[in-house]
């Protein structure tokens, strides 16, 4: 009897998993035989506000230009205020960035599975594989002849290559990255690195093959795309030891538009002198060391000077961001200085502009930033940097121009917080002949840079259909 029914118990698991498979199997099959003549987007957050959202609405308005007969569909987990009539609206409002016409949107029902809230623990690989699921909804849902990535979810490209597309991605920051992998050996704790595993030899060695084992994966499906563009020199070089696929890479700086804000003048007023910080309030972007570094530098500039105001411009994506804010808000207070800091949430392009028109230095503190877009704009605007000295900041941006100083970069609460008193003492005429030539080094990542090197980029792969 027990044998009888552990064989029919055996028997409905092995129908029940063929059942399955026959019925992927088949959606694939049907997907692929109607694929559109469009290439589709994976973009889930469409209101994140930050560089990769630009770089989207850039992307869209590339291939309107270039292949108006190739349909533009975003892949979307925002409702409300993501429409075909509204998406176009918020890039030309949020990014200065007029599309062509409107783009078709799919809404995605599934994104709580690539929410960072999701995975308390493991969220590297809870998130990738959450991925997995929702690119398959995505395709279910519309499967295009191209699916191209603008948001770095790179376990969703063998999905894309079973239902038949062409992957092209650009990818702005490895998931995974050997400094990633150096820093759990060598115990540093940082926001991806909790303090109780940074302190333990045995969870930083386990941590230490999780990480092995995720970049391992991670080449694998990266391997996957026909053509990878990258955003910074830092990102190429991790990209290509990861994927494997040097000939199928290409550095394509992001569009950060610096023309709309080099016609700010590079004067600016002193009474008081503004000092801004625009990111997104996302935890790698290190808000806190700003806040002391500000704190740490009013304690220590002289007393005849005008006493400078902070102004914290970013978005918040969701809850755990929002969280954030007021965190820091609260840590503005406990450090004295809340009197002194502003905070913008969610601007508008034309603010934007206006925030950056008044400041006469720009704040960036994040460890390995893949490139840096704010520390351009701040060049663009006449706002001196000051940056982590780290990654793409230091190996793309902040250099030298005509033999000329561009900014300042920066690792420690206390290098944050002299540079910031130098540009404030600094006379001047020599804050004007370093702000000028900040702009002329920015005009090197201009919009229309961006868009004749992603053109170039993608041509091999789209005009061989459509040419």
């Amino acid at each position: 009897m027990a044998k009888g029914i552990l064989l029919g118990i055996l028997i409905l698991v092995i129908s029940t998993i063929l059942a399955l498979t026959m019925k992927l199997i088949s959606t694939i099959f049907t997907c692929r035989r109607d694929k559109r003549r469009a290439i589709a987007f994976f973009h889930p957050y469409t209101n994140d506000g930050g560089g990769g959202e630009r770089v989207l609405w850039c992307a869209v308005k590339a291939i309107q230009e270039e292949y108006p007969d190739l349909d533009c569909v975003i892949y979307t987990g925002d409702h409300g205020d993501a429409s075909s009539e509204s998406l176009p609206f918020r890039a030309l409002n949020r990014f200065g960035v007029k599309l062509l016409y409107p783009v078709k949107v799919v809404h995605l029902y599934k994104r709580k599975w690539v929410e960072e809230a999701t995975y308390p623990h493991f969220t590297m690989i809870g998130q990738s594989l959450g991925s997995v699921y929702l690119s398959w909804e995505a395709l279910c849902e519309f499967t295009p002849m191209y699916y191209f990535d603008t948001s770095g979810y790179t376990f969703t490209y063998p999905v894309a290559r079973l239902f038949g597309c062409k992957i092209m991605s650009y990818t702005h920051y490895p998931t995974i990255s050997l400094d990633m992998l150096s820093r759990v050996r060598g115990r540093s704790s940082m926001y991806n690195n909790d303090t109780l595993i940074a302190k333990s030899n045995l969870l930083s060695r386990c941590k230490v093959v999780y990480y092995k084992l995720f970049s391992w994966m991670y080449g694998i499906v990266g391997s996957c795309a026909d053509l990878a563009m990258v955003n910074s020199s830092w990102t190429k070089s991790h990209i290509e030891k990861l994927w494997g696929i040097p000939d199928r890479i290409r550095l394509v700086y992001p569009p950060c538009d610096p023309s709309a804000l080099q016609v700010l003048p590079l004067e600016r007023p002193m009474t008081p002198p503004k000092i801004i910080s625009v990111a997104q309030f996302r935890p790698e972007k290190a808000h806190s060391v700003q806040l002391e570094a500000f704190a740490v530098a009013m304690e220590k500039l002289d007393v005849n000077l005008p006493r400078p105001r902070f102004q914290f411009v970013g978005s918040c994506r969701n809850d755990a961001d929002e969280r954030r804010l007021q965190k820091l808000k609260d840590q503005a207070v406990e450090l004295k200085v809340a009197d002194d800091v502003e905070f913008h949430k969610n601007v508008m392009f034309r603010d934007f502009v206006r925030l950056l028109g008044g400041a006469v230095a720009g704040i960036h503190s994040m460890i390995d930033e893949h490139f840096g877009i704010s520390v351009v704009e701040y060049m663009a605007a006449g706002a001196i940097p000051i940056a982590h000295k780290s990654a793409g900041p230091k190996m793309d941006i902040v250099l030298a121009e005509d033999g000329q100083q561009t900014g300042f970069l920066a690792q420690t609460v206390q290098e944050y917080a002299e540079s910031i008193i130098k540009i404030i003492e600094m006379p001047e005429s020599e804050r004007l002949v370093m702000a000028a030539a900040a702009r002329r080094r920015a005009s090197r990542f201009s919009e229309q840079r961006f868009f004749i090197d992603f053109k170039a980029a993608i041509k091999p792969i789209l005009c061989p259909n459509l040419r």
